[in-house]
């Protein structure tokens, strides 16, 4: 399952490496190519709690398979069409896919395991979106940069096969779950602490995703050696991230979560406020220190504001997850036409400091 989120997380962030290269190929503006992340993470949004509810009663390795073929479909589309409209066909059926893959994995996986370690569980299951950022990332920019996007793409389109052929093998089957009133969206979105976990959810996404859409232009802007090594510095930080969130967040939540929102907020304050190389490299860290385990907090999270519904409650937050992304995408891409990454960067600030108040507010949500 890890393996799934490695390239699933790749599939989605990929183009945010190769901007400039895909802006070129589709002969399209730089903040229009910035859109194949944002049409992406719309398409996730809109259709992931409709689909997961209706599916909610299928065997969650058949449905992870069908997902698995239409992430492949989607990414090797984009390998082949040189026609900007399929493309973002491509992106739009390649974010249906995420849309449902995200909340559907973690209720997946924990499934398998016993109650106390729900929050364990996640954590490795979504290490596989750190290991994505910090290794696989680096290693698709160098390919679309040295090869072309349109081989990247393809690439991706084979990994996935190759581990959803892995999947059928070793994976167990598992049946769905009844669908009554207590699991149905308008029930869970009553849920006063599901509510607080997807405000937290807006607030840190808008602000880590608008930023690290235009992460090329971010590093342009600072001077900075390049995006290699900034993407290996914000791969060390997930890295630790993930650690920490294994370890501590079954049993400190709230004070995981403050302490992930401080981090992003100071290393964004540093790119703001400071003008020196040196404590670059040490807040592209403290970044991904901030950034690497949101998915798994706030699954967590809202998983324990329900007893029944893991999956659709997961969805809601998958789908705030998403807009987030398509939100930070579209006010970033506004920004960046005109002054740059550092308006970016400020109301990542800005947001991420909301997120701290939210969470020290929510001390019984977070418990």
């Amino acid at each position: 399952m890890g393996s799934i989120t490695f390239l699933a997380i790749l599939s989605e962030l990929m183009p945010s490496g190769i901007l400039p290269e895909m802006a070129a190929g589709f002969g399209i503006t730089e903040a229009q190519a910035g859109g194949f992340v944002g049409q992406y993470a719309i398409a996730s949004a809109i259709f992931g709690i409709p689909i997961v509810s209706a599916t909610v009663e299928w065997d969650r390795k058949k449905l992870l398979m069908i997902l698995l073929a239409g992430f492949a479909f989607a990414n090797i589309l984009v390998g082949f069409v040189s026609v900007y409209w399929l493309a973002v066909v491509a992106r739009i059926a390649g974010g249906i896919c995420a849309g449902v893959l995200w909340p559907m994995i973690s209720a997946y996986g924990m499934s398998l395991v016993s109650p106390h370690e729900y929050g364990k569980a996640v954590a490795v299951i979504m290490a596989g979106t750190t290991l994505g950022m910090s290794l696989g990332l680096p290693v698709m920019t160098w390919i679309g940069t040295t090869f072309g996007f349109h081989v990247a793409f393809i690439v991706m389109g084979i990994l996935i096969c190759i581990v959803g052929a892995l999947c059928w093998v070793y994976l167990p089957q598992v049946k769905g779950e009844k669908r009554s009133k207590s699991n149905s969206p308008l029930t869970i979105l009553k849920n006063k602490g599901v509510l607080i976990i997807i405000l937290l959810t807006v607030l840190a996404v808008v602000a880590n995703y608008g930023v690290y859409t235009y992460i090329t232009y971010l590093v342009s802007d600072l001077g900075y050696p390049g995006i290699g090594v900034a993407q290996i510095l914000f791969g060390i930080g997930s890295i630790l991230s993930v650690l920490i969130a294994g370890r501590f967040i079954d049993r400190h939540l709230q004070a995981v979560s403050i302490g992930m929102l401080a981090a992003g907020s100071i290393a964004m304050a540093i790119f703001y406020f400071v003008d020196y190389t040196f404590f670059h490299h040490f807040s592209f860290i403290l970044w991904g220190i901030g950034f690497g385990a949101l998915v798994t907090l706030f699954q967590t999270a809202v998983t324990r504001q329900v007893t029944k519904g893991a999956a659709i409650a997961t969805s809601l937050q998958s789908a705030a997850f998403n807009f987030s992304i398509m939100i930070g995408s579209t006010v970033g891409g506004w920004l960046l036409a005109r002054g740059g990454a550092m308006p970016i960067v400020l109301m990542g600030i800005t947001l991420l400091v909301a997120g701290i108040g939210v969470s020290i507010l929510a001390k019984r949500t977070l418990a």
